[in-house]
Parts: C-alpha cells; sequence; structure tokens
C-alpha cells in the first residue's frame, strides 16, 4: 500500500479530479438504479446512489456524497444516509441515499434555477480498513430533468369513418422558478395511434408544440382506437407519453 498521498485527473472526463492514498478505490456507480432523476415542481424525490468499493483490506465505510450541476456545480440534493454491504473480503455495496424537496429549487440560483437541470455528477469519499482514502468529485455523470406533462383530446368522438378527426393537446414543463407548469414551446411531438384489439401504438404524425405548448393536427379516421402524443424529451426536460383518448366510429 502507497504511505504517501497521491492526486490525479481522471481520463475522460473533463475538469473531474480525484486524491487519495493507497489502492480503494469505487470502481462502479449507478444513480437511480440507471435512469434520470426527474423533479417536478411539489413531490420531494428520494432517489439512491450504488457504489462499488474495493480495498485489499476491506472497506471501512462511504464518508460522504454529494452531486450537483456539471455545468455551474449548483443543486439543492441533501446526503441523507448510506449503508454497506460487505460481498468479500475487499469490496463492498455501499448505497447512498439523497433527497431533493422542489420548495428548495427556487433559492438555488439567483439567475436561473431552471439552468441546474441537465447533466450531474456524484462526488464521494471513501475509506479502507488500512486508512487507505480516496476521494473524487466525478464517479458518476446522470441527468438530472425536468418534469414533464402531456395531454391529448380527440374530437369528434364518435367519428364517421373517413371523416376528419382532430387531435389536441398540450405539452408542458415544471419550472423550478415558481414551482408551476408552463407550456413548453418549438418542440416536436408525434402523435401515436392504436388500432382497436391491437397491442402497439403506431406513428402517425409529427408536429411541433407552439409557444404556449400546445398542440394539434387533423387526420382521416380509418378505424376505431387510441390516439396519444409521445415527447422524446431533452437533455433537461423528461420523457413523457400522454394517456390515451379512444375514439369509436359511429
Amino acid at each position: 500500500m502507497a504511505a504517501a498521498a497521491v492526486a490525479l485527473t481522471m481520463l475522460g472526463a473533463p475538469s473531474a479530479r480525484a486524491e487519495g492514498r493507497g489502492d480503494i478505490r469505487i470502481i462502479k456507480t449507478v444513480v437511480d438504479g440507471g435512469t434520470n432523476v426527474i423533479v417536478g415542481v411539489s413531490k420531494p424525490v428520494t432517489f439512491p446512489i450504488r457504489m462499488t468499493v474495493k480495498d485489499n483490506s476491506g472497506v471501512k465505510g462511504v464518508d460522504r456524497v454529494s452531486t450537483f450541476s456539471t455545468h455551474n456545480r449548483g443543486g439543492p440534493v441533501e446526503w441523507i444516509d448510506t449503508s454497506c454491504v460487505k460481498k468479500s473480503k475487499t469490496t463492498s455495496d455501499c448505497t447512498a441515499t439523497m433527497y431533493v424537496d422542489p420548495k428548495a429549487m427556487p433559492y438555488v440560483s439567483d439567475r436561473d434555477p431552471d439552468g441546474i437541470a441537465g447533466q450531474w455528477q456524484v462526488k464521494a469519499t471513501v475509506n479502507a480498513n488500512d486508512k487507505d482514502y480516496w476521494v473524487s468529485d466525478r464517479i458518476a455523470l446522470y441527468q438530472f430533468e425536468r418534469a414533464a406533462t402531456l395531454t391529448t383530446d380527440a374530437a369528434p368522438e364518435p367519428v364517421s369513418k373517413g371523416k376528419k378527426l382532430t387531435v389536441k393537446g398540450k405539452l408542458s414543463r415544471a419550472s423550478w422558478k415558481d414551482l408551476k407548469y408552463h407550456g413548453f414551446g418549438g418542440q416536436k411531438v408525434t402523435l401515436q395511434f392504436r388500432k382497436a384489439g391491437a397491442t402497439s401504438y403506431k406513428n402517425v404524425a409529427t408536429v411541433k408544440s407552439s409557444a404556449s405548448g400546445n398542440i394539434s393536427t387533423t387526420v382521416t379516421a380509418s378505424a376505431a382506437g387510441t390516439w396519444r402524443w409521445c415527447f422524446a424529451g431533452t437533455g433537461t426536460t423528461m420523457k413523457v407519453i400522454s394517456a390515451g383518448d379512444s375514439v369509436k366510429l359511429g
């Protein structure tokens, strides 16, 4: 084991830094089961950060975990606690529980709380039984995104076969400035249709949302079935699929 502290820059991760003593390392990190972390306007969110830690003397524990925006290092996420399970003489699986309350979001930035949405990083400090330690400010990257909502309304209902059917909806996303949902304009949203008795949806058309988030298109009704809108998401806003609106032929 090395007695002296060492410092290094992690390859492939600009601005990521790590330092420590000895051979202890976090060899794998998974945030929220590998999904994006989604935060809305009212409901607190709790999510896990699972770390696989290894040292030849065994793992003593995790000393600190934090997470924040990669581009401005801001964020209101709190570290609640950490539990570790020994998997072998050298390796432990440690899970940090993180917590964020949307009510804290408006106070994150004096300029624009919504600006912290996007890519985030995880920083952690781990300790070994032989007093080795390791600190890294980027053991993982993940997406921290604004929640979104999407609606669908098809009319008329019922509709005669071969007649026009107008399918409307609205795409909105959470604002962390005022903790309300606002229309999300200029986004491509795809209309999908599932014929009655079918098991899957098919894409029908793609339109852009208006400045207020409204979407609308007109199609020819050829069969009874269910219509819905689908938004693929962005780097700062979650993917969302609306509830379906079933339309019968009259």
